[in-house]
């Protein structure tokens, strides 16, 4: 088992998923995660050629982001009961989708503040949710978006707290400094339940550019990390305008990987992508 350093489709965002895929994949990346941006994108045939583009570069599709976050508030955590059964029906194309893919975990953004639910029958739904994917071998994360209900670091133990080990998390750098954390605070409170990783750095200039370019201590946090048992997948996610070019999302790629191959962070090593920059 090692801990996979990967780039999201989503840094390429609004170009068309499948040729975010491509150019991802042109420096073969041990992992990706795939943000699906429409429900064409969930048919089998369109499918068929992501998965094409990944067996091609070896590249594994570690998680997959649904476009329909902007929505959950509205259909996961509504008070109209038939929304919600309806809503998890429908992530069955999500879960039949990363089943196809070969992609483990599923990128939650949760309730938002303004959309009045209590904790504990956010649990429950999120719960159920979670029971779901595990029927399909999906693991269901809940992501620390800052403006989402998942944003407030005391929320998140208070659902760790809560649902034990079915409590699984996407931890965002970039949404923690958003919200007045620091990550390693993150890792510490979270612990091993934290499953999966959205790197980004930051600086007085952005809150979301390359690792390397400000204020984290990324060796810092992979000890951190390594401290609490994480191993899971730690993918590069920016947005369009915290990079130039592809070129720097591979420079960066590598950059990741060599530090945490420094660290000794892989309990095993992939001759093929033991790549030192």
């Amino acid at each position: 088992m090692s801990v996979r350093v990967g780039v999201s489709t989503a840094c390429l965002y609004p170009m068309e998923t499948e040729k975010a895929l491509l150019q991802v994949c042109e420096f073969s990346p041990e992992c990706t995660e795939i943000f699906i941006n429409s429900d064409c994108e969930l048919e089998k045939d369109f499918l068929k050629g992501m998965k094409n583009t990944l067996g091609k570069s070896g590249t594994a599709c570690a998680s997959l982001h649904p476009y329909t976050c902007g929505i959950e508030p509205m259909m996961l955590f509504t008070h109209y009961e038939r929304r919600f059964t309806d809503m998890l029906e429908y992530h069955k194309k999500y879960f039949d989708a990363m089943n196809y893919l070969g992609a483990e975990k599923f990128i939650l953004h949760g309730n938002k503040p303004e959309n009045k639910f209590s904790d504990e029958d956010y649990f429950e739904r999120y719960e159920r949710l979670y029971d779901l994917g595990k029927t399909f071998g999906v693991t269901v994360t809940q992501e620390n978006v800052s403006r989402c209900t998942g944003g407030n670091l005391d929320f998140l133990v208070k659902m760790k707290n809560t649902l034990g080990k079915k409590a699984k998390f996407t931890l965002d750098v970039k949404q923690a400094v958003r919200k007045g954390y620091s990550p390693y605070e993150f890792v510490k409170k979270l612990g091993n339940s934290i499953v999966h990783i959205h790197l980004s750095d930051h600086n007085d200039k952005t809150d979301c550019g390359v690792v390397g370019c400000g204020n984290l201590d990324f060796e810092r946090f992979l000890k951190e990390l390594k401290s609490v048992g994480f191993y899971g997948d730690m993918v590069l996610e920016l947005y369009r305008w915290g990079f130039s070019e592809v070129d720097d999302l591979a420079l960066n790629y590598h950059y990741i990987k060599d530090t945490t191959q420094k660290n000794k962070f892989y309990l095993t090593l992939s001759a093929k992508n033991n790549i030192i920059i």
